[in-house]
């Protein structure tokens, strides 16, 4: 591992000549480049902040001045000038370092946000909190990129503070014109306005009721930490804009266009299966050359999300709005009442950010939008808020809208295809990180559910559901299940919600009834099936196989999978404890034997 001889304590870092800071930073980044481009994880906004976080770290005395991030994958620095430079070659690694803030980790990691725009609300928090329990010494810092004030919920946030001239607040805007891609819209304007020196007039910070100062040189410690003394002196709520490059320090990071540094992960050792994205966007792009109603839109996420193949052709039917997830799906609402079809792209974990959208925007609406969640169900190495474990929970509950989960490439192009056609109502597909495995095929397909496998021998001891990408790990329980004399039938919905009444019907000729999904196990495709059999006057018992209602830690997928027992043998386990728990329920509802010889 690259060292940093030592890494200074918060006091010994506050001794430092101006010389010995430049050669901290200049050993940060080493320690940077070496590791991360060995574990993945953000390298770009991380090597963008060094001088930046060495001189929040000279100015202000953390964990009790409050340093907040937003969002938290700009921290690396941050965690190695406060104890973890020796961990760092276990980012990412089960057991090791998280990608974010990590409270289990540090008492200087305050808030543990990975979604951007929050910032700011914490920190309007923490000071009506010091403020009513009489604290005046201790400063809340937080620093906020300009893609994240692409975000509602910022604004939400300096909308309050600039109204409380008495709160001091330090906003360090931290500039880089970029997010994941370069920051989009009128903001994006004013601060290049700003940067140049080209707008009159107040800064729009400043009409909202905060202090202004700057712009300040990023990579200038002296001149940051004279900008950040004179901001906590101020005593009210201020920003301070602070201009960084992205990627700072490493040429192929810096001369980098595509965002390809933003996150880099270990390069693989064999070549890569097709990536479910790559094939959506594939797919897509063929759809809209058929189809000149088709428009994508993007919150800031255009290359992870898969539409950048779509963006280079059509790009007048591409809309990047930003980190702004409401704004995305309203917006797309109104593209749909508009007579087009959106095709609204998101990593699944943040369709949790545009729910009342999604429900009272698009559904309620019966708009023709298309969401294609990415990421969905176990992500691994992000950790607990990037996994896309709640989708399957929150789309069981928005009336009319239609769900498909893929189990492979082939039906992943056939479920967009099916999407768009759709007129009367939201769709969403939904598919896990990663490549797409192996195709399975069906062996018969009953009302649109694919059978994916029929028992060997008459008996219908059990119906196997399984959801996306589950669909490996079911048969091969059914394997392990056939082998013991259950007899096994394996079935995909391939559209999952709202339950099929092909589905029901299949469940109601089984003993028993089992959905597997790499969702949370509350209110997903399980509970949604039982409550349709329950509905259906079924006495068949139905059980859920699926992730713990619980923030999973990282890891790798197939590691968090198992250990939630969504293995073959761990499903085949449970389904023989679930029909043994059935037998027992039988018996006992069965009536008591007469002794013998009793009167008949």
């Amino acid at each position: 591992m690259t060292s940093i001889d030592p890494v200074p304590a918060a006091d010994d870092l506050r001794a430092l000549t101006p010389e010995q800071t430049e050669e901290l930073a200049a050993g940060i980044r080493r320690l940077l480049v070496d590791e991360v481009t060995r574990t993945g994880g953000h390298l770009g906004p991380s090597l963008g902040v060094v001088e930046l976080t060495i001189a929040l770290h000279r100015v202000f005395d953390s964990p009790r001045d409050r340093l907040l991030w937003d969002t938290g994958h700009q921290t690396y620095a941050h965690k190695i000038l406060t104890g973890r430079a020796g961990a760092f070659g276990t980012l990412r690694q089960p057991g090791g370092l998280s990608g974010y803030p990590s409270r289990t980790e540090s008492e200087h990691d305050v808030i543990e946000n990975s979604h951007a725009s929050t910032v700011l609300s914490y920190a309007d928090g923490l000071a009506k909190a010091h403020e009513l329990q009489g604290v005046t010494d201790r400063a809340v810092v937080a620093v906020i990129g300009d893609g994240a004030l692409t975000g509602g919920m910022a604004w939400e946030g300096l909308n309050n503070l600039g109204a409380a001239p008495h709160r001091p607040v330090i906003v360090v805007l931290n500039d880089n014109t970029r997010s994941y891609a370069p920051t989009v819209g009128g903001l994006a304007e004013h601060l290049a306005g700003l940067r140049t020196g080209e707008h009159g007039g107040p800064s729009v910070f400043e009409n909202m009721g905060l202090a202004y100062l700057g712009p300040v040189d990023g990579h200038d410690i002296a001149a940051l930490e004279r900008a950040l003394r004179r901001a906590a002196d101020l005593g009210r709520p201020v920003v301070v804009h602070c201009l960084t490059e992205k990627g700072r320090g490493h040429a192929p990071a810096e001369q980098d266009e595509t965002d390809r540094f933003h996150a880099v992960r270990p390069r693989p050792a064999t070549p890569a299966a097709p990536a479910w994205t790559d094939v959506f966007a594939a797919e897509l792009e063929e759809l809209g050359a058929r189809r000149p109603d088709l428009v994508a839109v993007t919150a800031a996420m255009l290359a992870p999300t898969g539409l950048s193949r779509f963006a280079d052709r059509f790009p007048e039917r591409t809309f990047d709005v930003g980190i702004a997830e409401q704004h995305a799906v309203t917006s797309a609402a109104g593209l749909a009442l508009g007579g087009l079809h959106p095709v609204v792209a998101l990593y699944a974990t943040f369709l949790n950010r545009a729910f009342d959208q999604l429900l009272l925007d698009v559904a309620l609406h019966r708009a023709p939008v298309t969401f294609v969640l990415d990421r969905a169900g176990v992500t691994g190495d992000d950790g607990a808020s990037h996994n896309g474990m709640w989708d399957l929970s929150l789309v069981q509950l928005v009336p009319g809208l239609r769900v498909a989960a893929p189990r492979d490439a082939a039906t992943l192009r056939r479920a967009l295809r099916e999407a768009v056609a759709v007129t009367d109502g939201p769709t969403a597909l939904r598919f896990p990180k990663g490549t797409a495995p192996a195709a399975v095929a069906a062996v018969d397909t009953v009302a649109g559910t694919d059978v994916l496998r029929r028992p060997a021998t008459a008996a219908r001891d059990v119906l196997l559901v399984s959801v996306g990408t589950m669909a490996g790990v079911c048969l091969e329980a059914a394997d392990r299940l056939e082998e013991h004399g259950f007899g096994v039938t394996v079935v995909d919905p391939r559209w999952i919600a709202p339950v099929s009444t092909a589905l029901v019907t299949m469940g109601l000729d089984h003993g028993l009834v089992v959905t597997v999904e790499d969702g949370g196990r509350a209110g997903g495709t399980g509970s949604a099936l039982a409550q349709a059999l329950a509905d259906a006057g079924a006495r068949t018992p139905a059980r859920t196989l699926a992730l713990p209602q619980r923030f999973l830690d990282h890891g790798r997928r197939g590691d968090i999978l198992a250990a939630c027992g969504l293995t073959g043998r761990g499903i085949a386990r449970a389904v023989v404890e679930a029909l043994a728990h059935r037998d027992d329920d039988i018996r006992m509802d069965a009536p008591a034997p007469q002794p013998v010889g009793a009167d008949q």
